[in-house]
């Protein structure tokens, strides 16, 4: 430590023994209940288009498949966790990641895209979180992958992000995802697909 900065830490600490900062008090009155019901989905979908991801609106669970096959190529390889309702992607060429055989980085990066499932929806601030449960798989299957679409049902959303705290449990990996992957690091240019995938495609089922 140079004399120079010893000198001014001195100064600090001696000016805040002599007259100490009054404790600061912290407002928790937040709610942090589980959302009795559905949260607003409406919001959410509204909040979730703001960050460039395509929100596409699904009557059922029976017309999920039929939703996300115009979303990829004919003939594209989808990744899929191994607890996915085989439904969801009826007439699609899927491989799935298993938790015994997982599937090599090369072969996820080398999937057209992957479809999930999730933990809830946060309307608030439009985001979706994965908890690694079964219909979402682990997190490098949502992370490679350049085209991630997930389903979220209406009965999973929660309005605030104190409600979604509540309801997750933290001993789960947990993945916040707000749009698709980008950053602006760089001169404030927005780049996307730097930290996963560039495009998100959400299906709000009704649930």
């Amino acid at each position: 430590m140079t004399e120079t900065r010893r000198i001014v830490l001195d100064r600090i600490r001696g000016a805040l023994a002599a007259a100490p900062p009054a404790p600061l008090h912290v407002p928790r009155d937040y709610d942090r209940a589980p959302a009795r019901g559905p949260g607003d989905p409406e919001r959410f979908a509204e909040r979730v288009a703001e960050y460039r991801a395509r929100v596409l609106r699904v009557g059922d669970d029976d017309a999920i498949a039929a939703t996300i096959a115009p979303l990829i190529d004919p003939g594209a390889r989808v990744a899929v966790p191994a607890g996915l309702p085989r439904h969801w992607v009826h007439g699609i060429r899927t491989v799935t990641d298993d938790p015994e055989n997982p599937l090599p980085v090369t072969e996820l990066d080398q999937a057209d895209a992957v479809v999930t499932g999730c933990a809830l929806g946060i309307a608030v601030t439009g985001t979706i979180v994965l908890n690694a449960g079964p219909t979402q798989g682990r997190r490098a299957l949502t992370l490679v992958p350049d085209h991630h679409i997930c389903v979220v049902f209406t009965d999973q959303i929660v309005d605030t992000v104190p409600q979604a705290f509540a309801a997750l449990d933290p001993s789960h990996p947990l993945t916040f995802i707000s749009g698709p992957s980008a950053t602006s690091d760089i001169e404030l240019n927005r780049v996307e697909g730097v930290h996963g995938p560039r495009t998100l495609d959400v299906l709000l089922v009704n649930g």
